[in-house]
């Protein structure tokens, strides 16, 4: 079984302890997911119940490519992407993107809450792929080069994609079915609303 799931801002990547967890959204018991995002990143994470297939999608050495949508300070400079192309120093060594380009502001819903706004400061959005998944290596990766990230959103992994899947939404495929589901919290009396495609 595969889920693929559009983690909110503010959600744990973990289904026990308290607050804000995964637990919130998704009901289906024994799947594991391949790869994390932290609390304050959004979009794409993949949930299975094959061992082996988490690792392939979430293990370094494989080499799954992971695309983000990534919203910074300032008006980026093609001198920054440049940067984030070629490779910079971190405190924990060399990173580069894979590819890293501008683009418009995706069709995404807005965040909640929203991101800080600071006035007269405009933004710019990138789209950046990486081969490895260092702790908040985005975020440090464009602070580097002086654009610090305001939204992050992980829009694909591999060939998976987030698609139109709204925050809180999953869709689960399993063999050639596909179902959509609208997670959220529910009160246990209250039945799950199921789209097939």
């Amino acid at each position: 079984m595969l889920l693929l799931f559009h983690k909110p801002f503010g959600v744990l990547c973990q289904f026990s302890g308290d607050g804000n967890t995964l637990r919130s959204f998704i009901e289906i018991k024994d799947i594991y997911p391949a790869g994390r995002l932290d609390k304050d990143s959004e979009g794409l994470l993949i949930f299975t119940d094959d061992g082996k297939l988490q690792d392939q999608l979430a293990h370094p050495r494989h080499g799954k490519l992971k695309t983000y949508w990534v919203q910074v300070e300032g008006t980026i400079s093609y001198k920054a992407i440049d940067q984030l192309n070629e490779g910079i120093l971190l405190n924990d060594g060399f990173a580069a993107a894979k590819s890293c380009r501008l683009i418009d502001a995706p069709a995404i819903a807005p965040r909640n809450p929203p991101i800080r706004v600071r006035q007269h400061i405009p933004t710019s959005w990138i789209e950046l792929s990486l081969q490895e998944g260092r702790n908040r290596q985005v975020r440090r990766m464009t602070a580097a080069v002086g654009f610090p990230t305001l939204r992050l959103i992980r829009a694909a992994i591999g060939s998976y994609l987030l698609g139109d899947l709204a925050p809180g939404q999953y869709r689960v495929i399993d063999g050639t079915q596909v179902q959509s589901c609208h997670a959220r919290k529910q009160h246990p009396r209250h039945s799950r609303h199921v789209r097939r495609r």
